[in-house]
């Protein structure tokens, strides 16, 4: 692979991200533990044979032994995306593709990887965006499909878009997409693991980021027998509050339209200011709740200029940093935090064509009000939340803190959020943990947090943020110790670290439980993880 195609990978990777991709950073692939792979031949045979096999409401459409070096991504892709159609499998595997058909509306694809070299287990990857898992599938796959995992994603009942325009007077479309199309693609998997091993999986694990965090979390809400462990990264749990929180967030950058080329500004404030709170120097701040940060110390004392932020623009960051709110005060969705002013705030938040605009029109145009030339300019904050909580909060929020069935029969759940986040607010799965621990999971046995400093939607940021939770889940789901401190690694070149090459880390860091944060011992590198320790800093 080029150095031209891996940069378009990144470019790909990080396109999908603005729109909910589930994007996590994988460690170095390594080859499947088990017994030798039976005969290529053998397991195209049995491979072909699943074509045409009844799996719950559907059928396989069709079933393809796909032979080490062959390529990951059978459909045709475009723009930047086409870049992952250069992946190609390190081991063998069946690659089976499944119709379900619940309902007369709905139409459901699932794609479920076989390998040759089976580890017993089951891994599902959620999707991003107004898009199931299948467009991303290959990227987030190939190294566990490697280490012997099965997989299995779904396109959730709709082909990919960056809008919501398929959801229009198709209900039964919104409901595949909020919580059935995952669910029944854990049950097409798991008969056609069964069909093709003669043996049910010994652990079944769900990975998702963002929009693929909240289907993780569906699954453990609505379904609590689908998977022993789930990991749910940068959830948008609260997606009606969040929807709703990027048009309020819009018209308020909308009205102060010098804020995006000071935001290098505000973003050295903060760190002037907040930085070496955590004991190290180094541009990022281990949490960013403890900075007591106000855009009002940088207004300006006579006149508007470069140098400082206007009354409009002061207006316009407290009102991102607190978070939408109704006229009696009541907050929609927490805002976001200090310190991650120029980790992609202009692409999210700040720009005119802004992902989270882009995403609240759609939102409200097709799912809430149903009419195709719905502006914002009609936007009432009080009366259109209501409006969305009404209509699609019960098929799309996946924020309902009683998860004692997932619990109850041993179910292990990981949750992780960036910082600097510029799409989903840090503050939500905070939220959101919280309530878990005290509905939930009051002794912390089942549910563990980690919040990454300097890492923005997912991945990427000025951060350690190249990190795999999935070992750590297995080993805990497996009756291994809970997670509480988790390597994270900057990695040199962020492209070989998408795909699992090797490559030099500039920073390690540890990744602590929460409430712990890391906190550097006083001697040796600031750039190794063994200098810093886990603790409740007060």
């Amino acid at each position: 692979m080029n150095v031209t195609t891996k940069r378009k990978l990144l470019r790909a990777v990080l396109l999908a991200s603005s729109g909910f991709a589930l994007i996590a950073l994988l460690g170095a692939a390594r080859t499947a533990a088990g017994a030798a792979p039976a005969a290529a031949q053998d397991m195209a045979g049995r491979c072909s044979a699943l074509a045409g096999s009844k799996v719950p409401s559907g059928v396989v459409e069709r079933a393809e032994h796909v032979a080490v070096g062959g390529k990951l991504v059978t459909e045709k892709l475009t723009g930047p995306a086409a870049a992952l159609s250069s992946l190609t499998t390190p081991v063998g595997f069946c690659r089976v593709r499944a119709r379900l058909e619940p309902t007369k509306d709905s139409k459901i694809l699932v794609e479920t990887w076989l390998p040759d070299t089976w580890n017993g287990k089951l891994l599902g990857v959620g999707g991003g965006g107004f898009s199931g898992g299948l467009p991303t599938m290959a990227l987030m796959l190939r190294i566990p499909l490697s280490k012997g995992y099965a997989g299995v994603a779904t396109d959730v009942g709709h082909d990919a878009s960056d809008g919501a325009q398929w959801a229009f007077g198709h209900r039964e479309k919104l409901i595949d997409y909020g919580y059935r199309g995952n669910h029944l693609a854990a049950l097409t998997a798991k008969a056609l693991i069964r069909g093709f091993y003669g043996t049910p999986e010994t652990h079944a694990y769900f990975q998702g980021c963002s929009n693929g965090g909240r289907e993780a979390l569906m699954e453990v809400s609505r379904f609590p027998t689908d998977y022993d462990g789930v990991i749910a990264g940068a959830p948008a749990t609260s997606f009606t509050p969040l929807f709703t929180g990027f048009v309020f967030n819009n018209l308020a950058v909308s009205a102060a339209p010098g804020l995006a080329a000071k935001l290098p500004l505000v973003n050295a404030a903060v760190l002037k200011k907040c930085d070496v709170l955590d004991g190290v120097k180094d541009g990022v701040l281990e949490n960013p709740s403890r900075c007591a940060f106000d855009p009002a110390e940088l207004q300006c004392k006579a006149g508007a200029g470069p140098d400082c932020l206007d009354a409009g623009e002061v207006a316009a960051l407290r009102k991102l940093y607190q978070g939408a709110r109704l006229r009696s005060g009541q907050s929609v969705i927490s805002g976001f935090a200090v310190g991650g002013e120029t980790t992609d705030w202009t692409a999210w938040i700040t720009s005119p064509k802004s992902s989270q605009i882009n995403f609240g029109t759609e939102f409200y145009r097709w799912m809430v009000i149903g009419d195709p030339n719905w502006d914002k300019a009609g936007f009432d904050l009080d009366r259109d939340y209501r409006l969305a909580e009404q209509r699609v909060a019960p098929i799309l929020d996946s924020d309902n803190p009683d998860i004692r069935a997932f619990v109850g029969r041993g179910g292990k759940l990981i949750v992780y959020h960036g910082w600097s986040d510029p799409a989903v607010p840090p503050g939500s799965s905070l939220r959101y943990f919280q309530a878990v621990q005290r509905r939930s999971d009051p002794q912390g046995k089942a549910v563990r947090l980690f919040m990454v400093p300097g890492m923005g939607h997912c991945f990427n940021g000025p951060g350690a943020t190249a990190f795999d939770m999935l070992p750590e889940l297995d080993r805990w789901v497996e009756h291994g110790p809970a997670p509480e401190r988790v390597v994270a690694n900057k990695p040199e070149n962020a492209i070989f670290a998408l795909l699992g090459l090797p490559t030099k880390s500039l920073r390690s860091r540890p990744l602590c439980a929460w409430p712990k944060t890391a906190r550097y011992n006083g001697s040796g590198s600031t750039d190794d993880a063994t200098n810093f320790t886990c603790a409740v800093v007060r």
